[in-house]
């Protein structure tokens, strides 16, 4: 893998060259490449089994898929040659569509943890300006949270740490649309501090209105690169690889 990025990985903010990821013998991302600018928030969309969360996984250097090839490039710093815990201190944070909530603790137990030494993150008063919600249970035991207030706080927990890209995997599954429209306003602001966003999410249309631009994924492999309004406007692109 490249030691330097390429000329066109060094123009953006962030960039995925060439990505080749398996699990086993299973070929999941197939050479996907894209950039993206600087607090974009970009819509990373699919059929189930397109390869969307494999591919914010491999982002985000979990240990699986495993990344065979490609680069992945953050504001000139490479990704591909990290472990996840490197990953994240370099300021990628992946929320996970489980949310992983630790039982037992508190919300602002489980906001602790994600803190580190030297952290650069966003203090409590800032997580809880953009969850209020949370400041109201900031003792109460967080896996007794609903559905919509655990991923406030999974996203809250991520802003807790030094961060430049935000990946997000199904943030409004199972949630009323008021919750959604919570969550909707807090990436608004998040977008607003220059954190930029990579957003996989079945309900596509939420998806689109809320991003700048959008890929579409089909058996792992990018199908689509646009503006998120493009999508909308395009009926016969959204049947063929949404089914909407």
């Amino acid at each position: 893998m490249s030691a330097q990025p390429s000329s066109s990985a060094a123009k953006s903010y962030f960039s995925v060259k060439g990505l080749n990821s398996y699990y086993g013998d299973s070929y999941i991302v197939q050479n996907v490449s894209f950039d993206v600018s600087e607090g974009e928030i970009v819509a990373l969309l699919g059929r189930n089994g397109a390869g969307k969360t494999s591919t914010l996984r491999s982002i985000a250097r979990a240990d699986e898929p495993e990344i065979r090839t490609g680069e992945i490039w953050l504001n000139g710093e490479s990704l591909h040659d990290k472990k996840d815990y490197q990953a994240s201190l370099s300021g990628v944070q992946l929320v996970p569509e489980d949310r992983r909530i630790i039982g037992g603790l508190s919300v602002e137990e489980n906001l602790d943890l994600a803190i580190i030494e030297g952290n650069k993150g966003w203090s409590y008063e800032r997580i809880f300006e953009l969850f209020p919600r949370l400041k109201e249970r900031r003792k109460q035991e967080a896996v007794t949270l609903s559905g919509g207030e655990q991923q406030m706080l999974a996203i809250g927990r991520a802003l807790s740490r030094e961060i430049k890209l935000l990946l997000l995997d199904e943030p409004y599954e199972g949630l009323a649309p008021v919750v959604r429209h919570d969550i909707e306003r807090a990436l608004i602001e998040v977008k607003s501090e220059g954190i930029t966003t990579i957003l996989v999410e079945q309900n596509a249309v939420a998806a689109l209105k809320l991003a700048d631009s959008a890929l579409i994924l089909d058996t792992g492999e990018i199908v689509f690169k646009g503006s998120a309004q493009e999508v909308l406007d395009n009926e016969k692109l959204r049947h063929e690889y949404l089914a909407i």
